[in-house]
């Protein structure tokens, strides 16, 4: 695309299928919008290019995190008088972490979606295999066997990068998960939930998704991961828009993330 032209919806959807995104991907995005360059129609054309590339059998997720206005740990730890007040998260209306810009809460948003139950390692997606994917999403190890993390990996789906960091696949806490390393960082939390239509205080379990999960491994390591996957022919690197775009299969993204930590560990 030109420094002068616009993104369509027929453009994006191009861009899309000649980085090999194709009719019933399973497919979880990462999106830097702003990255795209400007779109007509803005944020909503690049989902419609996007369901456009994976058709109508096909379905999108997104990593959405939760926005939670506050930070839960450290309210609960200095100021207890507050827990009452403190809202329970509720998938119906949790808005997605703005964090991660504005794509994760458009397709949270979007008609039909389906959100998982997990608060922060939660996945939106909208497509006919969107509630399969968020179904069963486990509270502690969010990122483990009983997630969608581990369905786009049994089904084959890919992982797209639209402009975002390789640092930010969220996939590879997956990797973490599985990899037989020693040492790894577990972080325990608290989180008030919606069990039924009561809130319930809740004990949650994670391999630490913040921090290196082990000692020793760089701040950049998925990007290290994503790398070598491009090395090894597991993923594709292109254009859509004016943003730099990588496309990788989610069970060989993984393999290479589960080497990689098991060597490197």
């Amino acid at each position: 695309m030109s420094e002068s032209a616009v993104a369509t919806r027929r453009s994006l959807a191009r861009d899309l299928r000649a980085l090999g995104i194709d009719a019933g991907d399973l497919l979880m995005v990462h999106a830097s919008v702003r990255s795209i360059g400007p779109i007509l129609g803005g944020v909503n054309t690049l989902v419609q290019a996007l369901l456009d590339a994976v058709s109508g059998t096909g379905t999108l997720a997104a990593y959405v995190d939760w926005e939670l206005g506050f930070d839960p740990d450290l309210t609960d730890a200095t100021d207890p008088t507050l827990a009452d007040d403190i809202p329970a998260f509720d998938k119906r209306i949790a808005r997605a972490a703005r964090a991660y810009g504005i794509f994760p809460e458009v397709l949270r948003t979007w008609p039909g979606s389906v959100r998982s139950d997990n608060p922060e390692a939660g996945v939106s997606a909208v497509g006919p295999r969107a509630a399969w994917l968020c179904a069963d999403h486990s509270l502690s190890y969010g990122y483990g066997d009983a997630s969608p993390y581990a369905k786009m990996v049994a089904a084959r789906g890919k992982v797209l990068l639209l402009g975002a960091p390789l640092d930010t696949i969220t996939l590879l806490h997956h990797a973490e998960h599985v990899a037989r390393i020693p040492g790894k960082r577990v972080r325990r939390t608290r989180r008030k939930v919606l069990v039924g239509d009561a809130p319930r205080w809740v004990a949650i379990e994670e391999f630490d998704s913040c921090d290196p999960v082990v000692e020793g491994l760089a701040d950049d390591y998925f990007a290290r991961i994503a790398e070598a996957a491009l090395a090894a022919g597991n993923g594709r690197r292109g254009t859509v828009g004016r943003a730099d775009a990588y496309a990788f299969d989610a069970a060989a993204l993984h393999a290479t993330g589960v080497a990689w930590l098991e060597r490197s560990s």
